[in-house]
């Protein structure tokens, strides 16, 4: 239990989550990329269990820059979802559609899954953990991650597998939340970029790497001169 004087936060430590001390189930043969064997990748699915006393949750990656307030997103009707994203059929992230991340040619997804619907995008996303935990959505995640371990139904890592659990449960959001692709695409113009509230360096070229895409970098490197000047 963490305390302050206006808030009092129950959270449950990570060394406790029984996830932590299985990460040999998230091993797959012929992976060894940590970023998509690490139990941690798979974290985001036990969220309620984590904040067991909150009902509402904003996640960031660790590779993502906030330029403007985002409390509008707390404030959202979600409608009845359990999470909202941008889509990435209209996004930076190029047209990708469900059937492009799972193997479609099993029955047990394609008799639940709309193969052309667009698939979401993570990195910044809020979720309702009240909704989260009415529809029973952690059941959901083990039973998609087990059919999905057993019958190879998409590659390794937790995007494909997220796509499942939260189909038909996410809200769209406006994009300008949400910039996205500034670790592959070298496309992105200044205006987006500066009207988005978050922007994200999904992708393999990091904005703390020398291969890093040089026009983005000043906004990674902007934000760390704050923090540097704000432990001075």
């Amino acid at each position: 239990m963490r305390c302050s004087l206006t808030m009092c936060l129950q959270v449950l430590w990570l060394s406790t989550l029984q996830l932590l001390h299985q990460s040999s189930r998230f091993k797959l043969k012929g992976v060894r990329d940590p970023r998509y064997t690490s139990a941690l990748n798979h974290l985001r699915f036990y969220l309620p269990e984590v904040f067991p006393s909150l009902s509402k949750v904003l996640l960031l990656d660790h590779d993502v820059v906030v330029q403007n307030d985002l409390s509008g997103l707390w404030d959202l009707d979600m409608k009845g979802k359990v999470t909202g994203a941008v889509d990435t059929c209209t996004s930076s992230e190029g047209f990708r559609q469900l059937d492009s991340l799972i193997d479609f040619s099993n029955p047990s997804v394609f008799n639940e899954l709309d193969p052309k619907a667009c698939a979401f995008a993570f990195g910044m996303n809020i979720f309702d953990l009240n909704e989260w935990r009415k529809q029973g959505l952690s059941t959901t995640y083990h039973r998609w991650f087990q059919l999905g371990k057993s019958e190879k139904l998409w590659k390794a890592g937790s995007l494909p597998l997220g796509q499942v659990v939260f189909y038909n449960r996410t809200l769209p959001l406006d994009h300008r939340w949400h910039v996205l692709g500034l670790g592959h695409d070298s496309s992105i113009g200044r205006d987006e970029l500066e009207s988005a509230s978050v922007i994200h360096y999904s992708g393999k070229l990091k904005p703390w790497l020398e291969i890093s895409i040089p026009k983005y970098r000043g906004y990674w490197n902007r934000v760390k001169k704050n923090m540097k000047n704000m432990t001075v």
